[in-house]
């Protein structure tokens, strides 16, 4: 029975030995498991806040569209017409005219009645396009069809009322306000509009090609 006993207590002693230090291995790889974890999903934070942060500076496809150059084919136009359907550049209509040489003239007189004749805001065309006929082919006008009082589009008109542009000139009317403008885009003095229509970059491709958002309208 002794030797029973005995045999029955030390297997008893190194039980409980056994069962203190599985716990202690036990808790060591879990507190190392803690770790590791705890630093993956911290990192997958900062790599989950970096994405958006990342895709805001990252111009969508859309976005880069919507600035991109637009070119124009005026191929049909006539004079003394303005190209038809309006096209469209960054979401604004541009208008293109194409003067005859009576309205070439008449942009050149110095007895229009305008509230910047000589283009003096610079924030409103190119240098290039700063000349009586704010354009770099004087028979071809290019402008942004919105007044520059609340934003509404002027109707383009081949004649208006004897006044600010002289008789039988045509130009551009507001249905908004009032505003008027002559062939050139320039207000009238005393209307509400406070400048002239603005003038976007453009270039010339080729003799009835433009380029609109492309500097270089010299070219």
């Amino acid at each position: 029975m002794s030797n029973g006993d005995a045999s029955h207590e030390a297997p008893a002693a190194d039980s409980q030995d056994g069962a203190e230090a599985a716990p202690a291995a036990i808790n060591t790889k879990r507190r190392y498991f803690l770790i590791g974890a705890t630093s993956v999903v911290a990192g997958v934070g900062v790599v989950g806040a970096a994405v958006p942060f990342v895709k805001f500076w990252s111009p969508s496809a859309r976005a880069r569209a919507a600035g991109a150059p637009v070119k124009i084919d005026f191929s049909k136009l006539q004079e003394g017409e303005m190209l038809s359907p309006i096209p469209a550049w960054r979401g604004k209509p541009i208008f293109v005219l194409y003067r005859d040489a009576e309205s070439i003239s008449a942009l050149e007189s110095s007895e229009l009645d305008l509230a910047d004749a000589n283009s003096e805001n610079p924030e409103m065309q190119p240098d290039y396009a700063k000349n009586p006929t704010r354009s770099t082919r004087p028979e071809i006008g290019v402008y942004v069809g919105i007044c520059t009082h609340l934003g509404c589009s002027p109707k383009f008109e081949t004649l208006v009322a004897p006044g600010n542009f002289g008789e039988g000139q045509g130009g551009f009317f507001c249905p908004c306000h009032g505003s008027r403008f002559d062939l050139a885009g320039r207000v009238g003095a005393g209307f509400p509009a406070p400048d002239n229509l603005e003038v976007p970059p453009y270039r010339f491709e080729s003799e009835t090609v433009i380029v609109i958002g492309d500097e270089g309208g010299a070219a």
